[in-house]
């Protein structure tokens, strides 16, 4: 089959899209050379004959599981419809979709404008069976290494909890040092209020009168200033939620708890147009469960 039967001129006249694309800003900024690679997805479309070659990079750094937006793609699919676009260059079949709903979307719209799908392995026409068997194969098999992932992932996570070595965010008062493990935050005045709710906990046996107690003194209790990194800290008057929060927390009691929590997955919204697609967002939910994957990592020192 020559080159002409396998991209018509009316289709080299339109554009050809190199999509670019990796999971997570760490690789975004480790991974360099699997980026370069994929750039040079515009020289195997100027060999195919394209003159127009333009590059889609605006999903560096997310996933395509379907659980986060993808402008790029999204851009992609646009000007598919349009009928802009007369092939779609990708380094493998895992860097356009990692889930089916998107996959096969794309091998549709592909087809409906006669675009080809070209990757390292060769050039593919959605429009015959076989190109679009092998495609749907190479989707199908993008997504299961995605749910093997996931799983390893998780029971690695898993096993690191049982022996209470998995690395969870901790309490104020705590940090993780990297030699010797969990410890106390070397910040003496943080360690001074953990201990003062606990002290005047034994005094009044009540969560609201230590509350009052902790009032009327003007005590104030830390607050991350750092988006979470538990690095930097405002002091703010105490509520009722930090005292509560304290109290509750089986960290101060010397006991390593995974497993309180779940994510579950729900459907934001209705899908009235074929313009709004459905969204789906992850939740964390909480819930009693009858079994905790935890371990004691020692008495309760605070």
């Amino acid at each position: 089959m020559t080159s002409a039967d396998l991209i018509p001129a009316a289709v080299l006249k339109r554009k050809a899209v190199v999509y670019v694309r990796q999971s997570t800003q760490s690789q975004v900024m480790t991974n360099l050379e699997g980026q370069r690679r994929q750039y040079d997805l515009v020289e195997v479309a100027r060999q195919w004959g394209f003159a127009d070659v333009e590059v889609i990079d605006d999903d560096l750094g997310r996933s395509a599981s379907g659980m986060v937006a993808r402008p790029g793609f999204e851009r992609l699919v646009a000007w598919l419809c349009a009928g802009k676009v007369g092939a779609v260059l990708c380094f493998d079949a895992s860097r356009l979709a990692r889930n089916g709903r998107d996959w096969h979307h794309l091998l549709e719209l592909c087809g409906l404008v006669e675009a080809r799908v070209i990757d390292l392995d060769g050039i593919y026409n959605p429009c015959r069976p076989n190109d679009r068997l092998l495609l749907g194969m190479k989707g199908s098999i993008s997504e299961f290494e995605l749910g093997i992932l996931r799983a390893r992932m998780l029971d690695a996570a898993r096993s690191k909890a049982r022996r209470g070595e998995l690395r969870l965010s901790v309490p104020f008062g705590y940090i993780w040092h990297r030699e010797v493990g969990l410890g106390l935050d070397p910040d003496l005045r943080l360690q001074e209020v953990i201990r003062l709710i606990f002290a005047r906990f034994r005094e009044l046996g009540s969560a609201r009168q230590v509350l009052l107690s902790m009032k009327a003194d003007q005590i104030h209790f830390p607050r991350p200033s750092d988006e979470g990194r538990m690095t930097n800290f405002e002091w703010m008057p105490i509520r009722y939620r930090n005292v509560i929060a304290v109290l509750k927390n089986p960290f101060y009691a010397g006991v390593y708890v995974y497993g309180k929590s779940e994510k579950r997955t729900a459907i934001i919204g209705s899908q009235p147009e074929a313009t709004r697609p459905q969204q789906l967002r992850p939740r964390g939910r909480r819930e009693v469960r009858p079994r905790r994957q935890g371990a004691v990592v020692g008495p309760h020192d605070m």
